[in-house]
């Protein structure tokens, strides 16, 4: 099994932040430094940072109808941190991120390998949005945030086009948008590219799962038949 795939399925962390603990020098297999290509076998003893971690034998799968002011993070240094707030007894962590201004639905879970095949960009898996702005939306507008716009992306530092996406009108200044990427703050960006100010914004679905019956502030755990189609939908059936 790959290094980053055998992390990931501890419950530490996702793939892509095993690759990045590796490149840092943090793991070692059998008391040495690890390197990407590193294969795992039976009986190889893995640690991150000198702790030793090994897969687990069930996975937990949440979720919670996120608050304004709760931070999508796994430091616990961090006030406000999602995993402080939801006070699991088993380690888990956020799949994405909803930014700390937002809120509305968002899956926990100690499933490293369900994370990484969710939030590849090319895999197009859906998440649908209410937002309010802070004036009345025309065509005009609908037309352009459907279409994409162009917004600076600060990881690449360059500006890029976001996807074309699917968007309704549900009020004089609400609307429904449904995207298949993820920049960060990216509906706020593309409502500011055109002048607009988000004043609130709420994650209602995520690929098969809804926010419906969770109160702002509650969790739960998904239904065996949600998890199935989770996974078929990421492409792990």
């Amino acid at each position: 099994m790959r290094i980053n795939k055998y992390i990931s399925s501890t419950g530490f962390c996702s793939r892509r932040a095993a690759e990045q603990f590796i490149q840092d020098g943090r793991v070692t297999v059998n008391g040495q430094p690890a390197l990407i290509s590193t294969p795992i076998e039976e009986g190889d003893v893995v640690c991150v940072d000198g702790k030793r971690v090994e897969p687990l034998r069930d996975y937990v799968y949440l979720l919670l109808n996120k608050p304004v002011g709760i931070t999508c993070t796994t430091e616990r240094h961090v006030e406000g941190n999602i995993i402080d707030y939801i006070n699991y007894p088993e380690r888990l962590f956020p799949i994405g991120r909803l930014d700390k201004d937002s809120s509305g639905l968002i899956v926990l879970t100690n499933d490293g390998d369900i994370v990484n095949q969710t939030l590849r960009e090319e895999n197009g898996h859906t998440k649908e949005y209410e937002v309010e702005v802070d004036g009345r939306i025309n065509d005009e507008f609908l037309a352009k945030m459907a279409a994409g716009i162009r917004i600076y992306n600060p990881v690449t530092n360059s500006y890029v086009i976001t996807k074309k996406c699917e968007i309704h009108q549900t009020g004089p200044r609400h609307f429904r948008i449904i995207l298949t990427q993820g920049y960060n703050r990216q509906i706020r960006r593309m409502c500011s590219a055109l002048n607009y100010h988000v004043r609130s914004l709420r994650r209602i679905r995520f690929l098969n799962l809804t926010i419906k019956g969770l109160a702002v502030g509650q969790w739960r755990e998904c239904t065996p038949e949600e998890v199935n189609e989770l996974k078929r939908l990421a492409n792990m059936q």
